[in-house]
Order: C-alpha cells, then sequence, then structure tokens
C-alpha cells in the first residue's frame, strides 16, 4: 500500500486543499472537529487506527470544506456583527465538496459541457444532504454553513430553523444548549418528523401502508430540496444541468 486518503468533513479556514497528514494537521483537525461534531472526531479515530496499521504508509486528508473556498464574501457571510466573523471565523464554510467536485467534474464529461462557460446544480441527497451550484467549474453557492447543520433537512439533522424558534423551545422546556444541540443534529429530519425513521427506504413503505407523518416527512424533504434548488439557481449564469447523487439522490429516484 503506497497512500492512504481520508475523507474530513470540515477543515475550517485553516485547510484549503489536500495535504499529506502529520502531527501538526491532526492538531489542526482537532482545533476544528467542533464545528462538524458527528463528522470530525470519527475521521480523526480512523486517521489513528490507519496510522497504527500502517504506520509507514503515507496518509493524505482530503477535505469536504475545501471545494467551496471559492465562495465570494457575499455567499459566506451571516448577517451578523463583523466581529464575530472576524474573531471567531464565524462564516459558511459547506459541505460535501469531495462530492460536489466529482460529481460536477463527471456531469461535464458526460454532458460534454464546457467547464469554463457552464451551469451546474448538484444535489448530494443521503442521511446529510446539500445542494452546490457550481459555475464555471468552481463552488458559487451552497445549503450548508459554518457547520453541517445548515440547509436541507436530513436523516436527522433539521436543516434550517428559525435560531427565534429554538431560543422560544429552551424558555418553555428549561433545555440546554446542550440539549438542543443534540435535538437538532440526532433527534429532527426525517427522524423528527416521521417519529420512525432516518432511513427513507423505512419512510416509504411506511406511506404506503397509510403512516401519515411519513408522508409528511417525505413531503417536507421533498419540498426543502425543490426550494433550495431554484435558489441555488439564481447564482448561477445559466443552468445546464441539475445532477442528483449520494444514496438517495443517486438510487432512490
Amino acid at each position: 500500500m503506497a497512500l492512504i486518503g481520508h475523507r474530513i468533513a470540515h477543515g475550517g479556514e485553516l485547510f484549503t486543499q489536500s495535504v499529506i497528514i502529520t502531527d501538526e494537521v491532526i492538531d489542526n483537525i482537532r482545533r476544528v472537529s467542533p464545528l462538524a461534531p458527528l463528522h470530525n472526531y470519527a475521521n480523526l479515530s480512523g486517521i489513528d487506527a490507519a496510522r497504527h496499521l500502517f504506520p509507514g504508509v503515507r496518509q493524505v486528508a482530503v477535505f469536504d470544506t475545501s471545494f467551496h473556498q471559492t465562495l465570494a464574501p457575499e455567499a459566506y457571510l451571516y448577517g451578523l456583527p463583523w466581529e464575530y466573523f472576524s474573531s471567531l471565523g464565524v462564516r459558511r464554510y459547506g459541505f460535501h465538496g469531495t462530492s460536489h467536485r466529482y460529481v460536477s467534474r463527471r456531469a461535464y464529461e458526460l454532458l460534454d459541457l464546457d467547464e469554463k462557460n457552464s451551469g451546474l446544480i448538484v444535489a448530494h441527497l443521503g442521511n446529510g444532504a446539500s445542494i452546490c451550484a457550481v459555475r464555471n467549474g468552481q463552488s458559487v453557492d451552497t445549503s450548508m454553513g459554518m457547520t453541517p447543520l445548515e440547509g436541507l433537512m436530513m436523516g436527522t439533522r433539521s436543516g434550517d430553523v428559525d435560531f427565534g424558534a429554538m431560543a422560544w423551545i429552551a424558555k418553555e422546556t428549561g433545555q440546554t444548549l446542550s440539549d438542543l444541540e443534540r435535538v437538532v443534529n440526532k433527534e429532527s429530519g426525517l427522524l423528527g418528523i416521521s417519529g420512525l425513521s432516518s432511513d427513507l427506504r423505512i419512510l416509504e413503505k411506511a406511506w404506503h401502508e397509510g403512516h401519515e407523518r411519513a408522508r409528511l416527512a417525505i413531503k417536507t424533504f421533498v419540498h426543502r430540496i425543490a426550494r433550495h434548488i431554484a435558489g441555488h439557481a439564481a447564482s448561477l449564469h445559466r443552468l445546464d444541468g441539475i445532477i442528483f447523487t449520494g444514496g438517495i439522490g443517486e438510487i432512490q429516484y
């Protein structure tokens, strides 16, 4: 074995491209891991295991955020006080970049498009889901934000939610910030609405058997996807294709 590659969910502003893994790289990945707690810590465990099993083999970290480093400030800034961005790095980073990059490149080949004069919408739909607008080969907008929570409704993640709604829930129920982080990351989305499962295959079967909340979960999921696709198209000068990928995007529909 000559090389081992690791997909890392979040590179923050520290990583703009793939890098050879060193102790310093691992420390920096750990620094940004609170921004993607469901993913980065598991990624670090994979690196540790590979280092233990293959001590002499070089390892490379490929970051899901790096493809979106081409976002313009108007696409990555939040409407928050400037100090949160300048001091804390609070901004939109985007995710699934490895998928969005590969799928858009493959689409250029299959559709015989000129990469330098093209517009694509890529919909990565799985248990995690995101939309990306790719203009002339570069990411110019994407649905996920500072963390993989923003944007589309997903398997267990809520996607876009009015912060005011979460503040009201906290006041009414006495739940802590940690409680609500768990709710929006692990208890929401398809699972939260259906009360049944985060697996679309199970929900489709339940829908056909008359499970009303399974039907509602799927229809809400699809509505959010359509709305984000239409919104992301506004970032393009032309629309040559809408590409679906991921476990749901490629197989389910």
